[in-house]
C-alpha cells in the first residue's frame, strides 16, 4: 500500500463521518433539530399562556367609574 492510498483511506473515513460532507444525514439533522425547536417553542408558549391564563391583575380605578359610582 502506497502512502497516497493510505492517505485517500483515511481522508474518505474522515468524510464520511463528518456532518458537512454527509448531506443525507446532515439533512435530516437538521430537519429533526427544527421539528424539535418548533415543538419546544410551541409547548413553552401553550404553558405560558396557560400559566398566566388565571392571574388576577391588581387594577386601581376610580370609585366614580364603578357602575355604581361612590362620590366624595
Amino acid at each position: 500500500m502506497t502512502n497516497s492510498q493510505e492517505y485517500n483511506e483515511e481522508l474518505q473515513k474522515i468524510q464520511d463521518q463528518d456532518f458537512t460532507h454527509n448531506w443525507v444525514s446532515s439533512s435530516a439533522f437538521l430537519f429533526y433539530l427544527q421539528v424539535a425547536c418548533i415543538v419546544v417553542f410551541v409547548l413553552g408558549g401553550c404553558y405560558m399562556l396557560y400559566s398566566k391564563r388565571y392571574e388576577k391583575a391588581d387594577v386601581k380605578y376610580q370609585e366614580s367609574t364603578l357602575y355604581t359610582p361612590i362620590y366624595k
